[in-house]
């Protein structure tokens, strides 16, 4: 999040504060078209926006619990979902109130204003968890909650121009294959979205959008407005609209839905609003979300805490429940510069009463960031280099993508029609977001694995750099970057894979021990013999790769050896592009992966692989 700085998500005055010149046509034509955000006074906490304290109060929600008390606090009860019936039962009989149920997956959001609820709930049979999700009360307004402002729209004089973060992930080229289907669906579950704006209006969808602030879905129109600036912002990176006006997305062809889960004034993120967020995504349709927050008041949700084992196991669950339905979460990785591969403190939490410094191990979760099946994305800044800020870790990040750094920032939507300027792995998650709903755009029967799996395989490499010691792993993988930087062109099957010349096998391969296995793919069309940098993309999932020896085998037998793992590798997965001088084989007939498994105790697939010409 953006300007919640303390929360890791976004980055401080300095960067907030700067408009960037570079990325506008006119820059000295915009003074009432584009505005800076601000930082807090307070860290950890944002004032809500002037004109909400004045919003009208609206109706309470259908089916609200009555009445509100002092010392109301809110829990995620989870049980089997069988018995959610039984669940509901238990909780008034304990004296609480159902606030919300997500009966598909066992998650029960409960209310009670007694101290010994939970550990009395924990005694009773089919009760799997509980745990209290926040370390202060329930907002009264979660009773009758009030409508975000709507915010009046300033008319923009600025034209749409390159930027540098566009031009990073090779978006602008992108667009020239194609800008995205308007039927993939896209999520921005943060802090709601400004509808109303001349460069987000086209692509939003507001049959799909809602508040999920206090955990349970409020449809009403408007309640996905922004309470803050940072939703429409990451909305805009992801899709803001190629009308002529102010900014280009990643994927401006295709749609947006808001999902509100931060609360106003205090613009936190609660367990239970996350869960509503997931569930409503995957109930909805939405291809994928972006989620550039974490999961308050936890910076790390440790499981060995009963409350924060609850809190990771709902929010896993509705992931879950989300993914299978075909949705994808892409997530930011967060602005501590920490090494989330080796946790060892937290002194952010809780970010809603008072933090204390705590002992931690890497059994404690950033969620929804390290869920698995979640994308976690780093930050680079301007010319790819790691962001100042970005958290990191081998084995954690999976992509990285431009989130400014310093006084380059990422220019995009704010509410009222304006324009500024945000840094963090908030801005550089729906540059991800974005690729990943241009893959979906290209290929709609593609499942959530598969877009993760093409994220990776078709990111560009960025080494470690040398001067910094804690970044660690090889130039494909490593803990800065992950598999490298998306690339929105490849994404969409551009230059580096014109139209009949780029061929792929996406059939599964076992991979057994001690045994050679081949995938092949037949050519045809292609003139001539090979190129001398024959671009061979590889995606493995295989544990312990160390034992893998990857070949390239010709139409003609020729063997080309693509890369003998040292035996000491222990990491998991290969999911690189190959450039081999393939110039003395005919491009015409079946090429052959060929993978040798050497070593007995591991095993895996060839989930797919290609040829670009």
């Amino acid at each position: 999040m953006s300007p919640l700085i303390s929360r890791r998500l976004g980055r401080p005055a300095a960067a907030l504060a700067v408009l960037s010149a570079m990325a506008l046509a006119t820059p000295t034509a915009f003074a009432t078209a584009a505005t800076t955000t601000t930082t807090p006074t307070v860290p950890g906490a944002v004032s809500a926006p002037a004109a909400q304290a004045s919003a009208a109060q609206a109706p309470a929600v259908a089916g609200t619990a009555a009445g509100w008390a002092a010392g109301t606090r809110a829990y995620l009860v989870i049980s089997a979902p069988a018995d959610i019936a039984a669940a509901k039962t238990a909780v008034a009989a304990k004296g609480g109130t159902v606030f919300a149920s997500y009966d598909a997956i066992g998650v029960i959001v409960a209310h009670s204003t007694s101290t010994g609820f939970a550990a009395a709930l924990r005694t009773v049979t089919g009760i799997q968890q509980v745990g209290a999700t926040r370390t202060s009360d329930v907002p009264a307004d979660a009773y009758n909650p009030a409508l975000p402002a709507n915010p009046a729209q300033a008319a923009t004089t600025l034209t749409e121009s390159n930027r540098w973060d566009m031009t990073q992930v090779k978006a602008d080229q992108a667009w020239k294959v194609t800008t995205g289907s308007p039927t993939v669906k896209v999520g921005v579950l943060d802090t709601g979205v400004d509808d109303q704006h001349q460069d987000l209006a086209p692509n939003f969808d507001a049959a799909d959008s809602a508040s999920c602030a206090y955990g349970k879905p409020d449809t009403r129109t408007g309640a996905w407005r922004d309470v803050d600036t940072h939703g429409t912002h990451v909305a805009g990176t992801i899709a803001a609209a190629k009308n002529g006006k102010g900014v280009i997305g990643v994927a401006p062809g295709v749609k947006i839905a808001s999902v509100r889960i931060a609360e106003p004034t205090s613009t936190l993120f609660y367990a239970e609003n996350t869960v509503c967020g997931f569930v409503w995504a995957g109930d909805h349709g939405f291809k994928v979300t972006n989620n550039s927050y974490y999961t308050d008041p936890w910076q790390f949700n440790c499981p060995n805490d009963l409350d924060q084992a609850a809190i990771i196991e709902g929010v896993k669950r509705a992931q879950e429940y989300a993914e299978g339905k075909g949705s994808l979460q892409v997530a930011a990785a967060g602005n501590s510069d920490y090494d989330l591969a080796n946790k060892t403190t937290d002194s952010e939490s809780p970010n809603d009463s008072t933090k204390v410094t705590r002992t931690i191990s890497n059994a404690c979760l950033d969620i929804p960031t390290e869920l698995p099946g979640v994308v976690t994305v780093a930050a680079t800044g301007s010319g790819s280099g790691k962001a100042s800020y970005s958290n990191f870790g081998q084995g954690v990040i999976d992509v990285a993508a431009p989130g400014g750094d310093g006084a380059t920032g990422v220019y995009s939507t704010l509410p009222g029609g304006k324009y500024g300027t945000k840094s963090g792995t908030s801005m550089a998650s729906p540059h991800v977001t974005g690729v990943a709903a241009l893959i979906a755009s290209t290929n709609p029967s593609l499942t959530p694995a598969d877009i993760r799996a093409r994220l990776a395989s078709q990111a560009n490499d960025l080494a470690c750099p040398a001067s910094d010691s804690r970044c660690t792993g090889t130039t494909a993988v490593n803990g800065f970057f992950g598999e490298g930087q998306v690339d929105a062109l490849k994404a969409v099957g551009g230059a580096t894979q014109p139209t009949g010349t780029y061929f792929e096998n996406t059939a599964d391969v076992a991979i057994p021990d001690n045994t050679t296995v081949e995938s092949p793919i037949t050519v045809t069309g292609v003139s001539g013999n090979a190129p001398a940098a024959l671009k061979v993309g590889v995606d493995i999932k295989h544990t312990y790769r160390g034992d893998l020896v990857l070949s390239l085998v010709a139409p003609d037998g020729t063997v080309y050896l693509l890369e003998d793992f040292p035996n000491s590798d222990s990491t998991d997965n290969v999911a690189k592009t190959y450039t081999v001088n393939a110039a003395a084989s005919a491009a015409n007939g079946t090429w052959k992966l060929r993978v040798k498994d050497g070593a007995s105790g591991d095993t895996g697939t060839i989930d797919a692989w290609n040829l670009t010409f």
